[in-house]
Order: C-alpha cells, then structure tokens, then sequence
C-alpha cells in the first residue's frame, strides 16, 4: 500500500508543479490570486468604477499569474471601460484561451463587441454561452438582454423606410 500512495503523493505534485498549458487554473491558482493584494486593489477599484487606478494593480498581478483566466478578464473588462478595445479584446481572448468554458469572459467580449457595433461576435459569445449553461445563467441572460437592447436601439435609429 505504502508504493501505491506514494506514487500518488508524487503524481500530484508533479501535476501541481508543472502546470497544464492552457487548461482552466485549479482551487490553488484561483485562492493564491484572490489572496494577492493588487488583485484584491484592482478588484476594489473596479467596483468603485476606478479604471484608471485598477490597470495598474492588475498589470501588476498579471506579473505573478500570468495565466489566470480571471485576471485577464478583470483586465479585459478595464481595457473595455477605459475605451481600449484592441486590449480588452486581447485579454477576454486569452481569458478564453486559458478557460474556453468562463462565462463571465464570454458576456463581457460579447458586450465589447456591441460597443464596437459587431452583433454577429456578440452573438457568437451568446451561442457559446447557450452551450456551456445547462440551465439559464445569469452571463447568458445579461448578454442576451445587451444583444436585444442593442437590436432596439439600432432599429429605433434607423431612417424609416418609404
């Protein structure tokens, strides 16, 4: 018996060591980055609608974990409300790289891409989202009703036809 567990105790710590390229971040990796204090700063300047003060806690965090899907997310979602689109979509796109499954990823690229005026890549994030939620979630409603507003508000603005 005692082989047996040690084989075991060494295959996961060798897993927790080296890390899978690319593959969503554990328990480990996600309480290490919510326990970082630039993070927890950037995430308390987000709530406040302080963009300017949560990029460079983030930057900063992202120096640490360079592969949590969450950072890249928060990142991507201050690069969208300081008006960087090229860099929002930079960050919810490797957000998604690292985690194809993050639903908030998925809403927030969606909403960038309506800012940007591009539907079909917000719908795009909706279908996805449809095929991750087994039952409606919340990121999957929201995108939706940003989609339909967008819809609205496009159609209300149109010249009307003679």
């Amino acid at each position: 018996m005692v082989p047996r567990r040690a084989l075991l105790i060494a295959g996961a710590l060798a897993c927790a060591a080296g890390g899978t390229s690319g593959a969503p971040s554990d328990d480990g990796d996600d309480q290490a980055l919510s326990a970082d204090a630039d993070y927890a700063a950037g995430l308390k300047a987000v709530k406040a609608r302080d963009f300017t003060a949560a990029l460079p806690r983030f930057v900063a965090a992202l120096k640490r974990f360079p592969e949590a899907a969450n950072l890249h997310n928060e990142l991507g979602y201050t690069y969208r409300n300081l008006g960087q689109f090229p860099k929002a979509f930079e960050h919810y796109e490797r957000a998604l790289a690292i985690d194809p499954r993050h639903r908030s990823a998925h809403e927030y690229i969606g909403e960038a891409y309506l800012m940007v005026g591009d539907v079909a890549g917000a719908q795009k994030h909706l279908d996805a989202l449809r095929s991750i939620c087994t039952l409606p979630c919340e990121e999957m409603r929201d995108l939706q009703a940003a989609i339909d507003a967008h819809r609205r508000q496009a159609a209300a603005s149109a010249p009307a036809a003679k």
